[in-house]
C-alpha cells in the first residue's frame, strides 16, 4: 500500500479535505499548492507543504526526488466554467500544460499510481438520465474540454506502461468538514449552496436564480450534490483500489438524486430558519437543465456509497460559514482594538509635546 502521498492542490477545498482523511488513515500526505484559490492555514501544520507553480517542471520535479513520493492526487485546476470562456487560454494552460507537467515529473521518478479529479463538465449536454460513464462526452466549454483532454492523455500514458490512473467525474462538491477543519472559501465564490447560506445570513443581497422556465419540476435547473466528505472517501477507495489491480478506470462521482435550485433554497431555509430572498434572472448559455449522475460502477467496483444526503450538505455547509463569519467579526474586533489604542496613544503623544 502506498502511504506517501502528494496531493497537489491539497490547500484548496476538496483538497485540504482529502489531507485531513488520508491523515485520519494513517497515510503521509505531501501537499504541493500555488495559494491562487488555496489557503495555508487549510493545511495542517504537521503535514509538508510546498509552494510552488505546477506550470514549472522545476518547481514540482525536486518534490518527488525529496519525499519518496508513492502516489498522486491531483485537485489543481482552474474550475470557473463562466471563466474559462472567456479565457479558454488560461484553462488550458493552468489544466493541461500544468498536468502533463506533474505527469513528466512522476515519470522521471518512476511513480505510477495517478487519481484525477476529472469533472461531469466533460458530459457537456447529457443524452441520458442519470449520466453513466459510458455516455458521449462532448463538453461544451474550455473547463470541460481540459478535463476530458487529461483523461485522454491518462488513457495514452496508461496504454504504454507509463503510469496507472483513475479518474473520478465530479458532479456538484457541497458541504464542510464534520469538526470544521476545513470548508468552502472561494473568492468570488461561484457555488450555489454557498451563496444561498451568505444570502440566509445577510452577507449577499443580490442572488440570483438564472431561469425558472426549464423543464423541471419547478421550472429551475436541477443538479446532483455530494458531501466533499463522500468525494475524499471515494478518493481513499480508489487509491486502495489500486492494491486490488483496479487500474485505468473511469468513475462517476455522484449522490443519484437531482434536487433543483428552489428546493437547496428550500432547504437552506430550514436549515438556518431564515428566510432567503433572491430575484430571477434569465438563463445563463449552456447550463443544461438536468445534470444527475449514475454511480453503479463506484459502488460496484470501488465499493463506494455516498451516505450524506441534502441536510447534511447543508447543515455542515452553515456551520462552516458561521465559523468563518465568526473568525472575520474576532479579526474586525481586534483591528478596530487595535486603531483604538494607536489613536489614543497618538492623542497622549501630542498632548506631551
Amino acid at each position: 500500500m502506498s502511504k506517501r502521498i502528494l496531493v497537489v492542490g491539497g490547500a484548496g477545498y476538496i483538497g485540504s479535505h482529502m489531507v485531513q482523511l488520508l491523515l485520519e488513515s494513517q497515510f503521509e500526505p505531501v501537499v504541493f499548492d500555488d495559494l491562487s484559490t488555496g489557503h495555508r492555514d487549510l493545511v495542517p501544520e504537521e503535514v509538508s507543504f510546498i509552494q510552488g507553480d505546477l506550470k514549472n517542471y522545476s518547481d514540482i520535479e525536486p518534490v518527488f526526488r525529496k519525499f519518496s513520493i508513492d502516489a498522486v492526487m491531483h485537485f489543481s485546476a482552474s474550475s470557473l466554467v463562466g471563466e474559462s470562456v472567456k479565457d479558454p487560454i488560461k484553462y488550458y494552460e493552468n489544466n493541461v500544460l500544468s498536468c502533463i507537467q506533474l505527469l513528466k515529473a512522476m515519470k522521471h521518478n518512476s511513480v505510477k499510481r495517478f487519481i484525477f479529479s476529472s469533472s461531469a463538465a466533460v458530459y457537456g449536454q447529457p443524452q441520458h438520465l442519470p449520466i453513466r460513464e459510458e455516455d458521449p462526452t462532448v463538453p461544451t466549454n474550455p473547463y470541460g474540454q481540459s478535463k476530458l483532454m487529461i483523461e485522454h492523455i491518462l488513457e495514452d500514458a496508461a496504454r504504454v506502461g507509463i503510469l496507472n490512473y483513475i479518474s473520478l467525474r465530479y458532479f456538484n462538491a457541497a458541504g464542510a468538514d464534520s469538526k470544521m477543519r476545513t470548508g468552502e472559501r472561494h473568492n468570488p465564490e461561484s457555488h450555489l449552496i454557498p451563496n444561498v447560506l451568505k444570502a440566509a445570513c445577510g452577507q449577499k443581497t443580490d442572488l440570483t436564480v438564472f431561469g425558472d422556465d426549464y423543464d423541471t419540476r419547478d421550472g429551475t435547473c436541477v443538479r446532483d450534490y455530494i458531501h466533499v466528505a463522500d468525494l475524499a472517501r471515494a478518493h481513499l477507495l480508489a487509491l486502495r483500489g489500486f492494491d486490488k489491480k483496479i487500474k485505468n478506470e473511469v468513475f462517476n462521482l455522484g449522490n443519484g438524486n437531482g434536487y433543483s435550485v428552489l428546493q437547496i433554497i428550500k432547504e437552506a431555509e430550514r436549515v438556518t430558519g431564515n428566510e432567503i430572498s433572491f430575484r430571477k434572472g434569465q438563463r445563463r448559455p449552456g447550463d443544461p437543465a438536468t445534470l444527475v449522475a449514475c454511480s453503479e460502477r463506484a459502488k460496484t467496483i470501488l465499493n463506494w456509497v455516498p451516505q450524506k444526503q441534502l441536510h447534511e450538505i447543508i447543515h455542515s455547509a452553515w456551520e462552516w460559514e458561521m465559523a468563518e463569519n465568526e473568525k472575520i467579526s474576532t479579526v474586525n474586533a481586534k483591528v478596530t482594538g487595535c486603531k483604538k489604542k494607536v489613536k489614543v496613544a497618538n492623542t497622549q503623544t501630542a498632548s506631551s509635546k
